[in-house]
């Protein structure tokens, strides 16, 4: 109630900071997108990425998703995604919520275990032949396990459980409701933002991960999509079904490019207004004590 009322001259520099930083980061999208749409006329006159729109058109992204690698890897991205983010969250939600329970078992030292990986690994090379032994090379398991869980997120979700009433899973258990009940019933009703953003940060690390699979898969048709992409921005060897059409001239490799790059940027961008709402009471409620 002491701080004073923003003046004109406060609201509007304000106002010109939050457009200028919006601009900062909508224009290289918009050149994205625009450039991959444009003709492969239109980016030869450009010279490069394209900015005014002119001559639109889709034949990047009909040829992208008309069979080959690429549609291929757009699908590895999406299974990936989905199976490895419902198996995160069940470990996490498990973990997390018998770690929020003062009495169970073996609590204090699981918990101090999994504090000690967030500061000491094991290295890239143990991990790579621990994947090998396991015989999960060249298998979509290596995308997945690796990377299953993530210690910040058990901790956010278990700060969150421990906000939860002990009263109210006490009288739920009076009443018979064993633990697994009371987690499906009443823990996880009422930690529905937290739950939907963790998920969206699992979501977009399987989305957007690319080192496992160029370390752990030699088969170029199993691939995800962020792989393929970087393949494209090297201008390594075009993905199948696009290789000749790039040569004789018929798809312009710059609006290949973008266009596989608005392929992988455009489920996070849509899925992210959804969970927007969340963000703050998941987070920093669930950050408040631990």
């Amino acid at each position: 109630m002491w701080e004073e009322a923003p003046t004109r001259p406060g609201l509007a520099g304000k106002g010109i900071v939050l457009a200028a930083a919006c601009l900062a980061i909508l224009f290289p999208l918009w050149i994205v997108v625009v450039t991959s749409v444009s003709s492969r006329e239109t980016i030869e006159a450009a010279g490069g990425l394209v900015i005014v729109p002119k001559d639109l058109t889709l034949v990047a992204y009909r040829e992208l998703l008309s069979g080959g690698q690429v549609q291929r890897a757009a699908l590895v991205s999406l299974g990936v995604t989905l199976v490895g983010t419902v198996f995160s969250m069940v470990v996490s939600i498990g973990c997390a919520f018998g770690l929020s329970r003062p009495g169970s078992v073996g609590h204090r030292w699981i918990l101090m275990t999994l504090l000690a990986t967030m500061f000491f690994g094991a290295g890239l090379i143990p991990t790579y032949l621990l994947v090998q032994a396991l015989g999960l090379t060249d298998t979509y398991l290596a995308l997945i396990l690796p990377s299953a869980v993530s210690v910040f997120n058990i901790l956010v979700l278990r700060s969150f459980f421990m906000n939860i009433s002990p009263e109210l899973l006490d009288s739920a258990r009076i009443d018979g409701a064993g633990d697994l009940r009371i987690l499906w019933r009443i823990v996880m009703p009422l930690s529905r933002a937290v739950i939907a953003v963790i998920a969206l940060f699992y979501a977009v690390g399987y989305w957007s991960a690319w080192f496992n699979a160029s370390i752990y898969l030699t088969d170029q048709s199993m691939m995800p999509l962020q792989n393929v992409m970087i393949q494209l921005v090297q201008k390594q060897e075009p993905p199948t079904g696009l290789g000749q059409q790039i040569k004789t001239g018929a798809l312009s490799p710059l609006a290949v490019q973008m266009a596989v790059m608005v392929m992988a940027l455009l489920p996070v961008a849509v899925a992210s207004p959804f969970v927007q709402k969340h963000f703050r009471k998941g987070m920093l409620t669930g950050a408040v004590k631990g």
